[in-house]
């Protein structure tokens, strides 16, 4: 993803999604561990629910 795409992102989750900094930093720490899309490290460390994980693809597909 695009560095400016990327800022867009890190916006939509934070402010459509109401997903906290804190929760984005953990699963940006987990994916360095263990490479993988972030919108799946969100959901698979619990910090999304299945229904954000769909709007979080769905605005991907917009992008």
């Amino acid at each position: 993803m695009a560095p400016a795409n990327y800022s867009k992102f890190i916006r939509f989750l934070q402010e459509d999604l109401a997903i906290s900094t804190d929760s984005i930093d953990v699963a940006q720490r987990h994916r360095e561990q263990d490479p993988g899309p972030l919108p799946m490290i969100l959901w698979q460390y619990g910090l999304v629910t299945i229904e954000q994980l769909e709007r979080i693809y769905d605005w991907l597909e917009t992008v």
